[in-house]
């Protein structure tokens, strides 16, 4: 299904915020407003306004009861940005322009809900010139897609995303951490434990083309897009069927991989659905 223009991504933190800002999401905090909690002693919190009498007429004490609430609060989202060249493919839906479509609703998304959205990158080093401190600024929707413009991804490999999760240490965050993931799987689960104190979810961006359009004959250049490296292949049925065959093994182990850390994979395809996404998010 096609999602409206106006479709928000609706996404939900594991964890419940504490203190900050008024915002969406149900927080640790009690307050005279906001979503019911529990009940409380009058003694212990003693507002009139709150009081429930059939609670109080329940209690075995005859303990006067009031109602507590938990007022909404706001969180940090980010992005976490993969960098690197092979991002750039382009076939059918360029990831890093799935990559920007998806930011920049995030931070639109972000906005509604009066949470804080910023945006690291890296590729082999931390990328300075791709970065927004998390923020409330309005037109943060602009500035995110702006900044994707201004940037093309050349970056040799994705070392530097461990370094960059390490800089949004401090309180937990919502993390979209944004890749194709076609780098050695020890280093997807050194970069998981780096961000192992916030609430993280891995989107793997993919264009079906660079998997799905190989012949079945012919010679055929492959290109490295990490490394620029170039070799000649005469694919055949049987080594375009190991290919695919070791596509699917390795995103099979990429999944148990998200698994164990307790997180599960979100996939972007060719396209973004926001509506589809939403759902994505929302299940997991």
């Amino acid at each position: 299904m096609a999602s409206s223009d106006d479709a928000l991504i609706a996404y939900r933190p594991r964890f419940r915020p504490r203190g900050g800002m008024p915002g969406a999401h149900l927080s640790h905090d009690a307050g005279g407003l906001g979503y019911f909690r529990d009940h409380a002693p009058f003694a212990e919190r003693p507002e009139p306004r709150h009081i429930d009498l059939r609670a109080t007429l329940k209690d075995p004490f005859g303990r006067l009861q009031v109602r507590r609430y938990e007022p909404p609060g706001s969180i940090d989202v980010y992005a976490l940005v993969d960098l690197s060249a092979s991002l750039g493919f382009s076939g059918f839906g360029q990831p890093f322009a799935l990559a920007r479509r998806l930011c920049v609703e995030l931070a639109r998304a972000a906005g509604r809900y009066g949470d804080a959205f910023g945006v690291a990158g890296a590729d082999a080093r931390p990328r300075p010139d791709f970065h927004i401190r998390a923020t409330r600024r309005r037109g943060l929707e602009l500035e995110v897609g702006a900044l994707f413009d201004a940037f093309s991804p050349r970056g040799a490999g994705s070392e530097g995303l461990e370094a960059a999760a390490a800089s949004l240490a401090g309180r937990r965050k919502l993390v979209f951490l944004l890749s194709d993931f076609q780098f050695p799987l020890d280093r997807v689960d050194a970069l998981m434990e780096a961000l192992a104190g916030h609430d993280v979810i891995p989107v793997v961006l993919r264009d079906s083309a660079s998997e799905g359009g190989l012949p079945n004959f012919g010679l055929i250049a492959l290109r490295d897009l990490e490394t620029g490296a170039e070799q000649v292949v005469f694919m055949r049925p049987s080594l375009r069927r190991r290919w695919l065959e070791e596509a699917r093994a390795r995103e099979i182990e990429l999944d148990r991989l998200f698994l164990r850390h307790g997180r599960a994979a979100v996939r972007v395809t060719d396209r973004l659905d926001v509506e589809d996404l939403s759902r994505a998010l929302l299940e997991r």
